[in-house]
């Protein structure tokens, strides 16, 4: 559904000004490869946060603290 769109909006804008169109079909490849090492930084960030809140919690895991599904006390 997205490249529907994309497609659709490169259409329209084909049809209003066609220069700009074409300019924007041949530097997109060109901001992609830009953007790449970016997205790749992100990724590796993100990972890296993920790691590290998986190394904070790991001692309540080992506990056992997980949140209760009803509030109320149980009595034995």
């Amino acid at each position: 559904m997205k490249v529907l769109l994309s497609l659709l909006a490169w259409c329209v804008l084909f049809v209003l000004c066609w220069p700009l169109a074409l300019l924007a079909i041949v530097l997109w490849p060109i901001v992609w490869l830009l953007s790449l090492p970016f997205r790749l930084v992100g990724i590796t960030l993100s990972a890296v946060f993920a790691f590290l809140t998986a190394l904070m919690m790991l001692p309540a895991r080992m506990l056992g603290g997980r949140a209760s599904r009803n509030t109320t006390p149980q009595v034995i």
